[in-house]
């Protein structure tokens, strides 16, 4: 078997313990769905964007990518917690690759974040959203937002391996959060500071975000900049950098803790 093919096993064995135990994704896509509510009809009133235009579709692109953004610390946890319960000896054990069971978690985690987004897409257009810039665009944008959640993954994946244990969880934690507000995912990056908008501007969570904005068709917060003129080109790379980059290194990491 390929190393897709073992971590497709792998991304079952995964799958199965979240139809046993649903509430960690259950209350990930909740609390996605209450800050959208939060943000949208709490502040939504008192902002406004460069260009024009209502906040509330400017809003649901940007939570959408936060949402991409929240939950790696369950399979940061998952994996360590393997490693300490012996099942990590016992997968090495197995003629499998040293990347089948991080590419299991990655499947498995991937399939919750799917699931997660049409949640929260259902509610955006509850509340009022419209995707307006056609079918075959929106595709486009959930494939960008998925593409977003493998990079970030990897990320956690990695950290998961290298730092183990609760100092891990809280590491991503910390970092979800700023990564989250010095972007443009609430505001416009032209309402900023110039150092704080150039931040924000090659921050790769607001690069998904503008893309996203720009393929439904909802308003963009930005007039100028690379995000204005090349949101889909930034948020193709971004993701293939950070994917090209930590894969590997979660690969040789996941090798190291199976010692």
């Amino acid at each position: 078997m390929s190393a897709l093919q073992q971590g497709w096993v792998m991304t079952q064995r995964e799958l199965k313990h979240w139809q046993r135990e649903p509430w960690t994704p259950v209350f990930g896509v909740l609390f996605s769905v209450m800050l959208l509510l939060v943000f949208g009809y709490l502040f939504g009133g008192a902002i406004e964007l460069p260009g024009g235009g209502d906040y509330l579709p400017y809003l649901v692109p940007g939570m959408l990518a936060l949402a991409m953004m929240f939950g790696v610390e369950t399979t940061m946890s998952a994996i360590t917690n393997d490693s300490r319960k012996g099942v990590t000896d016992r997968l090495r054990s197995l003629p499998i690759s040293s990347t089948a069971v991080p590419l299991g978690r990655a499947g498995a985690d991937l399939a919750n974040s799917a699931l997660q987004l049409a949640v929260l897409l259902v509610g955006g257009l509850l509340v009022g959203w419209r995707a307006e810039g056609g079918l075959a665009a929106a595709a486009l944008a959930v494939l960008l937002l998925l593409w977003l959640r493998v990079a970030v993954l990897w990320i956690g994946i990695y950290l998961g391996l290298v730092l183990r244990g609760e100092g891990a969880v809280m590491a991503v934690q910390v970092l979800v959060w700023p990564l989250g507000f010095l972007s443009n995912l609430f505001v416009a990056p032209e309402t900023m500071p110039g150092w704080l908008a150039f931040l924000a501007q090659w921050n790769p969570v607001s690069a998904t975000a503008a893309a996203c904005r720009d393929l439904f068709g909802n308003p963009v917060g930005v007039t100028d900049g690379v995000l204005a003129d090349h949101a889909v080109l930034a948020a193709t790379l971004w993701p293939a950098v950070l994917t090209l980059v930590f894969l590997p290194l979660s690969a040789r990491a996941y090798r190291r803790l199976a010692r």
